[in-house]
């Protein structure tokens, strides 16, 4: 059984405790590896290296171009070593091999776009009295901490990374302890390109022993987490403790809103492909679908009909749609099923467990099609995080505005129309932090600006956006008459 230790100071550390767990593939249950138990005097340790390695200033006060060729060769070696990064991710995760090797091409890109723009942060001169010149200056936090969902392991602990230490900062990353692989791999592939011992630091473990050590940690400056919206207050309290910004991307219940003069059958590709990726366990999935009354029954079908070809297996099967994560996420979204019947939503297609003898050792559940959901219902407006689609209709483009605006999140909305005045009046109008016509995503979106409204959290990750709020702002004036 092959041992993932931490990854502490440039070297793998055995956990202070003695203690592993082991880490299994939804699809199988099979057992891939053995992982190091972290728990609060390991995060303490990787805490330690990663102010160490600030505080010397070898890499805080590195050429920033230099800098920037290190992210362009960890951006190379992750492309060497795509297929077996691949393959890791999809037996730890349960994503379809196809989805998670293009988790792999999004973390390349994240270090080689920030690689781009590492030597391009600016300041500002700001024009004030005669006699003075004034400028600001954007500088590193020093020791940012970063807590990883179980979702996009790589590519969720690359979008925070990245961004992190290209401008100066040093980290410590918490991955999942569902899918811890990737970003002890990554971990190896930064040093073995030259990245500086103590700049990344990985400790593996669970939520309450190293997360909660991680977000209430006094000498970390910053702290970046992805996850669940009860968790993300819990890391958002702990952090208030010590006066410690935060960056929080929560959950989401994103809608996909449909006019009637759209292309259906492109709408209704994308509409299934939000909804299915990662059997639905992303936080921007596109988990509503708010049809116009005119094209209900038409559309409705063409997305039951794509759902029902979808071929369901384990990911390195490469099927369309994978297991859930666990067996209790998995009776979560069954038990939000058994909630959307209650509530008198109709099943048009699913609705329960794969029945499969070849799947039965997995966690597989049939996507799901509700009609007829009523507005304000728990299906409607709650996180799910399964494959689970909940279709509502609206009359004129004041209640789609409504119904897409009736939740308590605010991450993502598609939007299909050939109207130009409707794209624009609900790019306004609706209150999400990305908003996307005709399409639904673009290639992991490496460039654009990510993060929500309301409890879909706060802060942007992604584009230069990112570099903003992994930085403060410095403002110096001096006198010079």
């Amino acid at each position: 059984m092959e041992l993932y230790h931490l990854w502490i100071d440039g070297k793998r550390v055995e956990p202070s405790s003695g203690e592993w767990f082991e880490t299994r593939d939804p699809a199988t249950q099979e057992v891939l590896a053995q992982v190091g138990r972290g728990n609060a005097e390991d995060i303490d340790g990787a805490v330690s290296a990663a102010r160490r390695a600030f505080d010397s200033s070898g890499w805080r006060n590195m050429p920033p171009a230099e800098r920037g060729r290190i992210f362009l060769r960890i951006a190379s070696i992750i492309r060497d070593q795509s297929q077996d990064l691949a393959i890791l991710e999809s037996r730890d995760n349960g994503k379809p091999f196809k989805q998670a090797k293009a988790d792999v091409e999004v973390a390349a890109r994240y270090f080689e776009y920030y690689a781009g723009v590492a030597d391009k942060l600016l300041g500002q001169t700001i024009p004030v009295n005669p006699g003075y010149f004034d400028f600001t200056r954007r500088e590193p936090f020093g020791v940012c901490g970063i807590i990883v969902p179980w979702n996009y392991p790589l590519q969720i602990a690359s979008r925070a990374i990245a961004p992190a230490i290209v401008v100066g900062n040093t980290v410590v990353v918490k991955p999942a302890e569902e899918t811890p692989l990737t970003a002890l791999r990554l971990a190896d592939i930064c040093q073995k390109a030259g990245l500086p011992d103590g700049v990344i630091n990985v400790v593996p473990g669970f939520g309450d022993e190293a997360g909660k050590a991680l977000s209430s940690h006094p000498k970390v400056n910053h702290l970046s987490f992805t996850g669940s919206v009860e968790t993300g207050i819990s890391v958002m309290t702990a952090a208030a403790r010590n006066v410690v910004p935060v960056t929080l991307e929560l959950g989401g219940k994103s809608p996909n809103i449909v006019f009637a003069d759209a292309n259906l059958e492109d709408a209704a590709d994308i509409v299934v492909k939000s909804i299915i990726q990662n059997a639905g366990q992303t936080c921007s999935a596109g988990s509503r679908l708010i049809v116009e009354s005119k094209v209900h029954e038409q559309f409705t079908d063409m997305v039951i009909e794509r759902m029902e070809r979808l071929q369901i297996g384990p990911g390195l099967q490469d099927s369309d749609l994978g297991p859930i994560i666990s067996g209790p996420q998995m009776d979560r979204v069954l038990d939000y099923v058994a909630v959307a019947r209650e509530e008198g939503a109709v099943v048009r297609t699913g609705g329960g467990r794969v029945l499969d003898e070849k799947l039965t050792n997995g966690f597989f559940v049939l996507p799901t099609v509700f009609d007829q959901v009523s507005r304000g219902s728990r299906v409607a407006t709650e996180e799910i995080f399964g494959p689970v689609l909940s279709v509502l209709t609206f009359y004129d483009i004041d209640e789609a505005i409504e119904i897409a605006n009736e939740t308590e999140y605010g991450l993502v909305a598609g939007v299909f129309t050939n109207n130009i005045r409707n794209a624009h009046v609900m790019a306004e109008e609706v209150r999400a932090g990305q908003i996307y016509i005709n399409t639904y995503g673009v290639g992991g979106g490496v460039e654009l600006p990510f993060g929500g409204y309301g409890k879909s959290g706060f802060g942007r990750e992604k584009g230069l956006e990112a570099l903003l709020h992994f930085t403060q702002l410095k403002n110096v004036l001096i006198r010079f008459s």
